[in-house]
């Protein structure tokens, strides 16, 4: 009886902490549509993040539906799609522009685990934050299946897929994007957001036991891609 509780006590953990990671990759995926803040503006939601330490103002609370989605669509294009915004991707925090390594290495880590990107309302970069939010918000939900299952040997080769993902792409950038992400908005939603997304990725690297450094330092100006700062080779090699 103690096994079985102890079971069910990880598996509720593991679908919980999944919920957070769809929450968060919704946030960040595109301009928040009218349901999805309907959702997160319901009462039992609002008690689950205050638990959180998430605290809007009234700008999110106080504002009807139509013109919070309106206001947040502005916020979102100002931080991360007009230029000098922040893109929530690994490839331009990291390496400084769009289809970059990562791009590569997230689509085979995702493969290897039968997931494949599906486009929403936009064309989506395999590297995205909410991309890869998601992708871990499946493994935990297969981890719990698989001790559901009995399948013990799975859970822990799904675990080990996690705590690899978070030590190559997560763990490596979610902290700083948060971090400027928080300092740039004027709006409450993505400043809590923000920092839900710290919290969340400190409690995850915690939980997971990784110590992995924050190498997007929240920087202004990403690095520029390896193509820009290699020297030319037109008309002969460079000297």
């Amino acid at each position: 009886m103690t096994e079985t509780i102890q079971r069910a006590d990880t598996v509720e953990a593991l679908r919980s902490r999944a919920h957070w990671y769809r929450l968060l990759a919704g946030a960040f995926a595109e301009e928040p549509q009218s349901g999805f803040l309907r959702e997160l503006r319901g009462e039992q939601c609002l008690a689950d993040l205050a638990e959180l330490g998430v605290d809007f103002d009234d700008d999110f609370l106080g504002h009807d539906e139509e013109m919070l989605t309106e206001e947040l669509a502005a916020e979102y294009t100002m931080l991360f799609i007009a230029p000098g915004g922040f893109p929530p991707v690994e490839s331009v925090r990291l390496q400084g522009g769009y289809r970059q390594s990562a791009v590569n290495e997230t689509r085979d880590a995702y493969a290897a685990e039968g997931f494949a990107v599906q486009s929403g309302r936009f064309a989506t970069f395999e590297d995205h934050l909410s991309v890869e939010m998601q992708f871990i918000a499946a493994l935990l939900e297969g981890q719990a299946e698989a001790l559901v299952a009995g399948n013990e040997n799975e859970a822990r080769r799904i675990g080990k897929v996690v705590k690899r993902f978070w030590v190559k792409h997560l763990g490596r950038w979610s902290r700083g994007f948060a971090q400027i992400v928080e300092g740039a908005t004027e709006h409450s939603f993505y400043r809590e957001m923000a920092r839900l997304l710290e919290a969340f990725t400190l409690a995850e690297l915690e939980v997971l036991g990784l110590d992995v450094a924050d190498e997007d330092g929240a920087r202004l100006r990403a690095p520029k891609p390896d193509a820009v700062t290699r020297p030319m080779q037109c008309g002969g090699a460079a000297t």
